[in-house]
C-alpha cells in the first residue's frame, strides 16, 4: 500500500526530525524540506530529502508539485529569542516571508492542510499563569512577533480553504528515547543541553542569565515538554485536521514550571556531580515565568504527555549527549 506523503519543513532539525520519525512509524512518508542552516543531514532518515529554502518560492513550489503531499508540517524557522532582538530582519524574512511563500505554493498546488509550529513566545509577559490559549498575545521579541504574525496570516488564509492547527509549545527538551535524535546545534542556547555539556566537560562552566526575576529563587521559570510528546501531539493534530475539523490554536506543555536553578539541581542529582556556574545579567525579552495550561489540547486531541516528567527529560538528554560525545571523540 502506498504511503501518504507529508512535507516536513525544517525536517532536519531537532523537532522536525522527531516528527518525521513519528510520521514514518505511523505509515506516512515524510518529505524533508530544509536549507540545513541549523539542521543536520544525519537526522534525515525516514524519507526523501530536498535541500531548499522557503525564501525561494520556486524551490518550495517545485517540491510540492513533485511530491503532492496530503499536508504540510511547518517547523522551518529561526528560533533564537535573544538573537531576534538585534537581528529582526532575519526573523521577519525567514519566518514570515518564508511562511507566506509556503502558503502560496500550497494554494497553487491545492494542498489545504497545515500543522504550524508556533510558540509560547507569542504571549509575551504573562498576565496570569498557567497560560491558556485565550491569554492576550503581546509578544516582546521579533521572534515571538514573527510567530504571532504567522498565526494571524493563517486565520486570514481561511478564505482560500486552508485549514491549520497552530501548536504553541513551550520548551521542547529531552531526547528521542531510541537515542536517534537529540539537541545538536552549532550554536546552543538551551539550558539542558548546555548544562549537560558542562557536566561532560565539553563546556568549562554553565552561564545562567539573570538572578533578579520575580520568582522564588530569582531565576526564570519555564515549562519543559519532551520532544516525543511534541511529536505525538503533532501527529494527533494532523489526524484532527484531516478528519475535517476546524482550524484551532493549542498550547503544548507539561503544565509544570521549573526554575533554571531547579533544573541545575535536578541535573546534579541525576549525575551526582556539581556544575560550575557563572551568573550573568538577564537577556533581553525573557519573561520571568512561562508555563502552560494544556487542557484544551488534551480535550481536543486526546493528547496526554507520557515522557515529560523532568527526570525522563534529563536522563534521555544525558544519554544522547553521552552518545554524541563518544561519537565525536
Amino acid at each position: 500500500m502506498k504511503k501518504e506523503k507529508i512535507l516536513v519543513t525544517g525536517g532536519a532539525g531537532y523537532i522536525g526530525a522527531q516528527n518525521s520519525k513519528f510520521l514514518a512509524k505511523n505509515n506516512f512518508l515524510p518529505i524533508t524540506f530544509d536549507n540545513l542552516s541549523t539542521g543536520n543531514i544525519e537526522s534525515v532518515k525516514w524519507g526523501p530529502f530536498i535541500k531548499g529554502d522557503l525564501k525561494n518560492l520556486k524551490e518550495i513550489d517545485k517540491a510540492l508539485k513533485k511530491h503532492k503531499p496530503k499536508a504540510v508540517m511547518h517547523f522551518a524557522a529561526d528560533a533564537l529569542v535573544f538573537e531576534s532582538t538585534y537581528n529582526p530582519q532575519k526573523y521577519y524574512e525567514n519566518n514570515v516571508l518564508g511562511t507566506i511563500n509556503l502558503l502560496n505554493a500550497m494554494l497553487k498546488n491545492d494542498i489545504k492542510y497545515l500543522i504550524f509550529s508556533s510558540s509560547c513566545a507569542t504571549y509575551g509577559h504573562p498576565k496570569f499563569s498557567p497560560i491558556t490559549e485565550d491569554h492576550p498575545q503581546e509578544p516582546i521579541s521579533p521572534y515571538g512577533k514573527s510567530k504571532y504574525m504567522i498565526e494571524e496570516i493563517l486565520k486570514d488564509y481561511k478564505v482560500y480553504g486552508l485549514k491549520h492547527v497552530s501548536l504553541r509549545y513551550f520548551n521542547a527538551s529531552g531526547s528521542d528515547l531510541d537515542l536517534e535524535i537529540g539537541e545538536d546545534r552549532k550554536d546552543e542556547t538551551h539550558l539542558i543541553p548546555l548544562a549537560l555539556d558542562t557536566h561532560l566537560g565539553i563546556n568549562p562552566f554553565l552561564q545562567i542569565y539573570g538572578t533578579d526575576y520575580d520568582t522564588h529563587d530569582g531565576t526564570a521559570i519555564r515549562d519543559y515538554i519532551h520532544v516525543e510528546d511534541l511529536a505525538d501531539a503533532h501527529f494527533k493534530a494532523l489526524s484532527y485536521i484531516l478528519a475535517g475539523n476546524d482550524s484551532i490554536e493549542l498550547n503544548l506543555g507539561s503544565e509544570k514550571g521549573f526554575s533554571v536553578l531547579e533544573i541545575v539541581k535536578e541535573i546534579e542529582k541525576i549525575t551526582q556531580k556539581k556544575l560550575t556556574i557563572k551568573f550573568k545579567e538577564r537577556r533581553k525579552a525573557d519573561p520571568s515565568v512561562l508555563f502552560a495550561d494544556s487542557s484544551k489540547a488534551k480535550k481536543v486531541l486526546k493528547w496526554y504527555p507520557k515522557y515529560s516528567d523532568i527526570q525522563t527529560i534529563i536522563t534521555s538528554a544525558l544519554k544522547w549527549h553521552q552518545k554524541k560525545k563518544n561519537l565525536k571523540s
